[in-house]
């Protein structure tokens, strides 16, 4: 079955590609491989903000993660990158806008993390970081960056 059509199984519909925010671009391919930089949730276009631990709950900041996932998957469409041509997600880095004092970080990157088995099966396991940071651009509640192996 065709990525495309594992999305329409699954009733996703990619966001459209956010426009970087800085100077930067999104995705860049090299050896192999896509890195794709740190995406920021959006849900029905409305930039997800806040803190966990403060005024975000762990379900909110898990919705954030896989919204997080869902435009790592937009940039690569947008960067004219086949999604079948992903042959492994190798890494997924996922910063959470946190309280000193909020411990389910890795609960909250099992949003973008889940996403990926979902639509990949075992090509979407992957390593990953998920970090407590004290603040993200914009106050986005999660972020999220992607290291994808791409079939030649």
């Amino acid at each position: 079955m065709s990525i495309e059509a594992r999305l329409n199984e699954l009733g996703i519909v990619l966001p459209e590609a956010a426009a970087p925010v800085a100077s930067y671009v999104p995705v860049v391919v090299q050896g192999g491989f896509a890195h794709i930089s740190g995406q920021l949730p959006f849900i029905d276009g409305k930039l997800v903000t806040g803190r966990l631990g403060e005024d975000v709950s762990l379900d909110d900041g898990t919705a954030a993660a896989r919204a997080c996932g869902l435009m790592i998957l937009a940039q690569l469409k947008s960067a004219l990158v086949p999604l079948d041509k992903v042959e492994r997600i190798v890494k997924l880095g996922a910063f959470v806008n946190s309280t000193a004092d909020f411990i389910d970080q890795p609960k909250v990157a099992n949003g973008a993390s889940e996403l990926m088995f979902d639509v990949f099966g075992e090509k979407g396991r992957h390593a990953r970081a998920a970090v407590g940071v004290p603040a993200l651009p914009l106050g986005a509640a999660v972020e999220v960056d992607a290291i994808i192996a791409l079939a030649e």
